[in-house]
């Protein structure tokens, strides 16, 4: 019996767009991307002066580096679990990389950062995430928030305190539980989504979406086919809304012929 062609791997298309924002003067996000390594990384830096730049850069050019070098040379003979790991262990050295900068220079005391990070190959998404940046999946019209907050404000409504109305219009979004580069260890939570032909992944900075709520994301997005345009439109509408923050998202579509998935259950949330 012959052997059937195996279908091609989905391929994912990557566009990117920062702002500082109606009110701040410098840009403490950072967004790098490795295409051929399918890897985006998005971060948004705190900390006094300069030093949030400091460790959003830090933390994005890191992982850039370390994971795309590694994805790159494992390509397909690594297996989700594998990445995971690399996952981990890369977002780890970049904390302990920031956590000992700020430690080290009185300018840079205090200094963090949160993080989400997407690797994409063949039909799966693995998405981590540190802090309120967050990742969005749209897919055939409709948008779901794929990660879950790490801040105090999540907290609250996960244990009823407050109604999603109050969580609207509190005045604590920005209260992070977790950040990388604030201690010496931070736990990176990871997910495994499977991915779909036409699916349109979204990372963004609390820049956006405190600005303009699901809804609005979902409109924005409906009103573009093209993915530049579409991200470029978020960022406006971020700035309409306000833009009392620095903005910046990362947007990935795929396309092609999804192949048969490989064992991605065990971590699907």
């Amino acid at each position: 019996m012959p052997t059937l062609p195996t279908p091609p791997a989905l391929r994912f298309e990557f566009v990117s767009a920062t702002d500082t924002g109606r009110s701040r003067n410098n840009n403490e996000d950072a967004v790098v991307i490795d295409e051929a390594a399918g890897l985006a990384v998005l971060a948004d830096g705190m900390g006094g002066y300069n030093a949030g730049e400091v460790a959003s850069s830090m933390a994005t050019s890191f992982i850039k580096a370390e994971l795309g070098r590694w994805l790159s040379e494992a390509s397909a003979q690594a297996t989700d679990t594998d990445v995971r790991r690399a996952m981990d262990i890369c977002v780890d050295n970049a904390n302990r990389a920031i956590f000992n900068a700020a430690n080290s220079n009185p300018q840079y005391a205090g200094m963090g950062t949160t993080l989400v990070v997407a690797v994409l190959r063949d039909a799966r998404l693995l998405l981590g995430h540190i802090g309120d940046s967050r990742g969005y999946r749209w897919r055939e019209g409709e948008l779901s928030q794929i990660t879950r907050d790490h801040s105090l404000l999540q907290e609250q409504l996960d244990a009823g305190l407050i109604t999603p109305e109050q969580a609207a219009a509190s005045n604590n979004k920005n209260l992070v539980t977790r950040a990388v580069g604030v201690e010496d260890t931070v736990l990176l939570e990871t997910h495994l989504h499977q991915t779909q032909p036409g699916d349109w992944i979204l990372l963004c900075s609390d820049g956006l979406s405190d600005m303009i709520d699901d809804e609005q994301i979902a409109a924005v997005l409906r009103q573009h086919d093209s993915l530049p345009q579409a991200a470029q439109a978020l960022v406006q509408a971020a700035n309409d809304a306000g833009g009392r923050d620095n903005i910046s998202v990362v947007l990935v579509r795929a396309s092609g012929t999804a192949p048969v998935s490989r064992a991605w259950w065990p971590f699907r949330r």
